[in-house]
C-alpha cells in the first residue's frame, strides 16, 4: 500500500478519498498520509484542513489542476508516491498518467493506454461497435471545421447532439433540434469545451428522446478480473446535469442488468483495464433496446449508491487494485435500494444560475439510512472558480419506497444559506414529489420538456414568502429609525420617520406587489398583500431562533422559516419551498453571481419580449443567459463583454412597456395566505 498520496481534485471528490485512507489506517495500522493540492481561493478549505499536508499550486484563474508543469512539480516536492484524481480535471487524462509513470508515482486509475481506448468518448464508441456493443448514428469521428459538421448532421439527421470528446458532467454538450441551430451551437460548444477541459474537439451523435439512461459500475484489477457491481439509473437530468440517481434501476428486468453487465465487464478485460469505471447507456423502455454511450474511465459523482447497495467502497477498491492487488472471490451482492440527489449552489428561479459565495448557515441531514458526502462546512465559502457542489445526500432503504421516503424526509431537513446565493432545493423536493419520478417513468428530456412549458416551479406559500420577506423589511427599517432616533438625540435634536404601514413594492418571479406592515406586538404583525385589485390581509407571528432561522404564523397555521437576504433580494424558504423576493428597482437586472460578461445581445433602445435573452455571464466554467422578466425596452447597458461582475452588480435596466394581457395575468396570480 501507499504511504502518501497527492490528491488532485478539490472540495467533496478530495474529502472522499481522505475518508477512505482514515478507514484504511483504522484497520489495518499502516500510515497513510494524504496530500491536498489546492489553489489560492481553497486554502482554508475544509479538504486543505483535513488533509494530513498541504500543496498551494497557484491562482484558481491560472487552472493549475490542467497544467501538467504544475502537477509534476507538485507530486516531485510533495514527495508522494501515488496520485488520486476523483472525478474531473485531469481524471480521464492519459498525459497525466503518463506523467505520473515519468515521476514514478503510481497514478490510482487505469493505464494511459486503456483511457485512451476507453475514455476518450470517440475511441470509446468504436471499440465499442467493434465488440457488437449497439452504438446510436453518430458522426464517427470528430467534427473537426464547421463545414464537416454540417455534413455530418445532414448524414446523421436531426435532432441532434454536439458532445465534446473530454466532457463531462453535463458540460461541453448542447443539443441542436435543426440545421439553423448548428452554427452558434458548433462555436460555443468547442469554446466551453476548450475553457473547461483543454480540448476543443466534439462530435456529433442522433438525440435520442424519451430514453432513460442507465449506467453500469465496474471495478477491474488489470489482471483479467473486472465485476460489474450494479446498474444505476440516472434518468432525472437537466441539460445533461444529473440531478437524481438511483440503484438498482427500476425499468431494468434481472435479465437486462445481467447483459449489461456482462457487456460492461467484456469492455473491460479487453483493453486490461485497471481501477474503477462506468459504462453508459441508453435505454429505450418501450423497444427494450440499449444505445452505448460513454466510458468514464474514472469514479462517478453518484458511486455512494452503488457503495450503499453492495456495501464495497469503491475508493479503497481503487487503492487496492493499484497498489497491485488483485478482486478475489464473487462479487458483491446488491441488495436493498439507494438514491441520491444534488445539492448544488444555484438559483432554479434564474434558469439554474451558479450561485457562489459564502456559507452563512449549513445544517445537514442524519438518521437512519441516510449518508452525506460534501466538502463544505458553515462559513466556508463556494468559488466562482470550480462547480457549485455543496453536497450529495445519499438515502438506502430496503425497498424504492423507503429510500424515496427517506431522502425526501433528508431533503426537507437540510438547511443552507449562501450569502447571494441560492440552492436547488426545493426544486429536488418537487421533483421527489411528482408522479414522474415516483412511478420511474421520468425519460432523460423530461424535466427540460416540463420547465420549457412552465413548469416545475413552486408557489407554494408564496404568500407567506412576501409576508415574511415584507416584516424583514420592516423590521430593518425600525432598526434604521431607531439607530437614527438615538444618534439624532445625542446631538440634541431627536428625529424619527418611521411611518407604520407605508407600502412596500416586492417582487415575486416577475410580478408585482404592494405589501403594507404595521407592528401589533413584540413579534406578531398585521400584513396586507396587494396584487391588481385583490387584498389579501393576515396575521402573523414571527418567532426568530438565530440570523436566518425561525418559525411563522400566518393566520394560525405554523411553519420552518429561513431566510437569506443579500441587498435587495430576499431568500425565503417556507417548509422547504424557497421563493426569491425582490425589493423593486425599476426593471434593474442585477448578477446572480460573480462572472464574466460574454455577451450583450441588445443595443439601448431595442424592445425585448418576456423571457428574451438579454445578456449571458460565465461563472462556474458555464454559460447563464439572462432573460427579460417582462415586455421591455433596454434602457441602459453598464456592462460590456469582457468584463468581470461581483454578486448582485447592476448589469442593465429595463423599462416595461405596456402590455395589458400579460400584466392583468400576472396580477391574478394567487398570492396564499394559508
Amino acid at each position: 500500500m501507499f504511504s502518501r498520496i497527492a490528491i488532485v481534485n478539490r472540495g467533496e471528490a478530495a474529502m472522499r478519498l481522505i475518508h477512505a485512507v482514515r478507514d484504511l489506517t483504522a484497520e489495518t495500522g499502516a500510515t497513510i498520509e494524504t496530500v491536498a493540492l489546492h489553489t489560492d481561493v481553497d486554502r482554508t478549505a475544509a479538504f486543505v484542513r483535513e488533509a494530513d499536508r498541504s500543496y498551494e499550486l497557484g491562482p484558481a484563474s491560472a487552472r493549475p489542476y490542467l497544467d501538467m508543469a504544475v502537477l509534476e512539480r507538485a507530486l516531485v516536492e510533495t514527495g508522494a508516491d501515488a496520485a488520486w484524481v476523483g472525478w474531473g480535471f485531469v481524471a480521464e487524462d492519459p498525459a497525466f498518467a503518463e506523467l505520473c509513470e515519468k515521476a514514478g508515482v503510481t497514478f490510482v486509475g487505469p493505464s494511459a493506454e486503456a483511457m485512451r481506448k476507453l475514455g476518450d468518448k470517440i475511441g470509446a464508441k468504436l471499440l465499442a461497435e467493434e465488440v457488437g456493443v449497439p452504438v446510436a448514428p453518430w458522426s464517427r469521428g470528430a467534427v473537426e471545421t464547421l463545414q464537416g459538421a454540417r455534413e455530418a448532421a445532414d448524414r446523421i439527421g436531426y435532432p441532434l447532439m454536439l458532445k465534446a470528446a473530454a466532457g463531462g458532467g453535463g458540460r461541453g454538450i448542447r443539443v441542436i433540434t435543426d440545421a439553423s441551430e448548428l452554427d452558434d451551437a458548433y462555436e460555443r460548444t468547442r469554446q466551453e469545451a476548450e475553457r473547461a477541459f483543454g480540448s476543443g474537439v466534439v462530435f456529433l451523435e442522433r438525440l435520442v428522446t424519451g430514453a432513460r439512461h442507465v449506467e453500469v459500475q465496474v471495478i477491474a484489477d488489470g489482471q483479467g478480473t473486472a465485476w460489474a457491481l450494479g446498474v444505476r439509473d440516472c434518468s432525472v437530468q437537466r441539460r445533461n446535469q444529473k440531478i437524481i440517481e438511483e440503484s438498482a434501476s427500476p425499468v431494468l428486468s434481472s435479465e437486462q442488468t445481467a447483459e449489461l453487465k456482462t457487456s460492461a465487464e467484456r469492455l473491460a478485460v479487453a483493453v486490461g483495464y485497471r481501477g474503477a469505471a462506468t459504462v453508459e447507456f441508453l435505454y429505450h423502455p418501450g423497444e427494450r433496446l440499449f444505445a452505448f454511450l460513454e466510458v468514464n474511465t474514472r469514479l462517478q459523482v453518484e458511486h455512494p449508491i452503488t457503495e450503499s447497495t453492495t456495501g464495497f467502497d469503491l475508493v479503497k477498491a481503487q487503492l487496492h487494485v493499484a497498489s497491485g492487488g488483485t478482486l478475489d472471490g464473487e462479487p458483491p451482492a446488491e441488495r436493498g435500494h439507494a438514491v441520491e440527489a444534488r445539492l448544488n449552489a444555484e438559483d432554479p428561479d434564474r434558469d439554474f444560475a451558479p450561485c457562489p459565495g459564502r456559507i452563512a448557515h449549513l445544517d445537514l441531514p442524519a438518521g437512519p439510512g441516510i449518508r452525506v458526502d460534501t466538502g463544505v462546512s458553515e462559513g466556508d465559502t463556494i468559488p466562482t472558480d470550480f462547480d457549485s457542489m455543496i453536497a450529495k445526500v445519499i438515502a438506502y432503504g430496503r425497498d424504492r419506497d423507503e429510500a424515496l421516503g427517506r431522502l425526501r424526509r433528508a431533503m426537507a431537513q437540510t438547511t443552507v444559506v449562501i450569502e447571494g446565493g441560492a440552492t436547488n432545493k426545493s426544486f429536488v423536493l418537487d421533483l421527489l414529489d411528482r408522479p414522474e419520478v415516483i412511478g420511474a417513468t421520468a425519460d432523460t428530456g423530461w424535466i427540460d420538456r416540463v420547465r420549457a412549458e412552465g413548469g416545475l416551479v413552486c408557489h407554494r406559500h408564496s404568500g407567506v414568502a412576501l409576508a415574511a420577506a415584507a416584516v424583514e423589511v420592516y423590521e430593518e427599517e425600525e432598526r434604521v429609525e431607531r439607530q437614527r432616533l438615538l444618534s439624532t438625540a445625542f446631538g440634541g435634536r431627536p428625529q424619527v420617520r418611521h411611518e407604520s404601514g407605508r407600502p412596500l413594492d416586492l417582487k415575486l418571479r416577475g410580478v408585482g406587489y404592494r405589501v403594507r406592515v404595521a407592528r401589533v406586538g413584540a413579534h406578531r404583525f398585521r400584513v396586507g398583500i396587494e396584487a391588481g385589485g385583490d387584498v389579501r390581509t393576515a396575521d402573523v407571528e414571527l418567532d426568530r431562533f438565530d440570523r436566518h432561522t425561525g418559525h411563522i404564523a400566518v393566520n394560525g397555521t405554523g411553519y420552518r422559516l429561513l431566510t437569506g437576504t443579500h441587498g435587495p433580494t430576499h431568500l425565503v424558504e417556507v417548509d422547504g419551498v424557497t421563493h426569491r423576493v425582490s425589493r423593486d428597482e425599476g426593471g434593474v437586472i442585477r448578477s446572480p453571481a460573480p462572472a464574466l460578461v460574454v455577451a450583450t445581445p441588445l443595443q439601448a433602445g431595442a424592445e425585448v419580449e418576456a423571457g428574451a435573452p438579454v445578456l449571458v455571464l460565465e461563472s462556474m466554467k458555464m454559460e447563464t443567459v439572462l432573460r427579460a422578466p417582462f415586455k421591455a425596452r433596454l434602457k441602459e447597458c453598464v456592462v460590456s463583454v469582457g468584463g468581470q461582475v461581483a454578486t448582485g452588480a447592476p448589469l442593465l435596466r429595463l423599462e416595461p412597456l405596456a402590455d395589458t394581457e400579460s400584466t392583468e395575468d400576472a396580477a391574478a396570480a394567487p398570492v396564499e395566505l394559508d
